[in-house]
């Protein structure tokens, strides 16, 4: 979008196609370049346009949001203290139920925002009821793999849910589903900043009341620190909401400098697995490591892209992401030789089953984005196609995560 604006920036037609396409996107992108259009009177016209709208709407509805925001941060923060007022104990609810206390109150945020129509707004309300009801219907028992294993994975459901919400009416919209994957990267970076902030205080509260005497921690972790978790999601989207300007400036650099230091630090990862001889065969740990390595760069490579799209297209940031695909593409192969394996050699079990189609989607979806990244590098191809590919790869991820949450405990009889 931001290309297409600056390209046509002296087109009005164009521009008013652009704007009635994406109104949301143009104003964001258009509001990012606006500082470098200098003396050109149709750019002031549409910054006028544009903001004329959001300071005309600004009081009213920050004042209910606002609102909202404070009432849904309320409601997060009572589910999060269940356990305590209705002495639930503490491991089997937060296991449990932990997606259950971040994703409903944003994706009611979301729907209120995107006015979701209200077929909509209850399919996304049964969904949560469903998963609530199923997840802690399961037999109580720690140590069941298929247990461990839907936990893991409902939160990953729910914030497909979350996403549903997010797109509002333009689900089937590639360009939507990748703006909820900016978002997602913009909400990292700001709760982060959030939970370092939070430390901070922490620190300085107990510091403080621990001068004059007095033991705090106890009531301060009870009644401000789990409490102030559950409403950090939503407190976190509002504040990316309300200042878009400063958030994609900051993810952006973000992405650009982690790319190339986690491709220099895959190289010199694999070099030493050869050196050191490490065997991910018959080692369960360093396999487990090795996967979470693996959807840790998974996840950076597709804020990557959708960071890099987002910018002015840089040859040299394509490249990055292209080397870093392919390297991410040798350690999958690693990880997934390793589990075919093991199921070879001890037969199938709920673990290896989940990481066996975990690495296979990922491995397909990084084949055909290294694919889309050559092309685009080599053949001048737009970017777009990347980000098409890994729109429609968040369904397939979606379907997966609903098959390891509701069938495999059937499947596996509970075990």
């Amino acid at each position: 979008m931001k290309d297409r604006i600056i390209s046509n920036i002296n087109d009005p037609k164009e521009l008013e196609k652009l704007y009635r396409m994406n109104p949301s996107a143009f104003r964001h992108e258009f509001n990012l370049i606006y500082p470098e259009l200098t003396n050109n009177q149709l750019a002031d016209f549409w910054n006028v346009r544009l903001n004329y709208e959001n300071n005309t709407e600004s009081t009213g509805s920050t004042r209910g949001e606002l609102k909202f925001v404070i009432i849904a941060s309320l409601f997060a923060a009572i589910i999060a203290k269940i356990p305590y007022f209705f002495q639930v104990d503490e491991n089997f609810f937060y296991m449990r139920n932990i997606g259950l206390i971040v994703f409903p109150v944003l994706t009611f945020y979301f729907a209120k925002n995107n006015n979701l129509p209200k077929i909509k707004m209850l399919i996304a309300a049964s969904v949560f009821l469903t998963s609530a009801v199923f997840i802690n219907s399961l037999p109580l028992n720690d140590t069941s793999h298929t247990l461990i294993l839907s936990c893991i994975h409902l939160p990953l459901f729910l914030w497909t849910v979350t996403g549903f919400a997010f797109a509002g009416d333009r689900l089937g919209d590639y360009q939507k589903r990748m703006d909820f994957l900016r978002f997602n990267g913009d909400f990292i970076v700001i709760t982060t900043i959030m939970l370092i902030s939070g430390f901070a205080l922490t620190a300085i509260t107990q510091g403080l009341f621990s001068l004059i005497g007095l033991k705090i921690f106890d009531f301060y972790l009870q009644f401000i620190i789990i409490p102030g978790l559950a409403a950090l999601p939503v407190v976190t989207t509002y504040l990316i909401r309300k200042n878009p300007h400063l958030v994609s400036r900051v993810s952006p650099l973000i992405a650009k400098i982690f790319s190339p230091l986690v491709l220099i630090t895959l190289i010199i990862y694999l070099i030493a697995i050869i050196i050191t001889g490490k065997d991910p065969y018959n080692d369960r740990e360093f396999l487990l490591t090795f996967n979470i390595l693996l959807v840790g760069v998974m996840a950076l490579i597709v804020f990557s892209v959708a960071e890099t799209s987002r910018s002015k297209r840089n040859r040299t940031e394509i490249l990055i992401l292209f080397l870093l695909c392919s390297v991410t593409v040798i350690v999958n192969c690693f990880a997934l030789s390793a589990i075919v394996f093991r199921i070879s050699e001890w037969g199938i079990t709920p673990n290896r089953l989940a990481v066996l189609g975990g690495n296979v989607l990922i491995l397909t979806n990084l084949l055909l984005v290294t694919y889309k990244l050559f092309r685009t590098m080599f053949y001048k191809s737009d970017v777009e196609e990347v980000e098409k590919i890994i729109s429609k790869f968040l369904t397939v991820y979606c379907l997966w995560t609903v098959i390891v949450v509701f069938i495999f405990p059937f499947l596996f009889n509970f075990r």
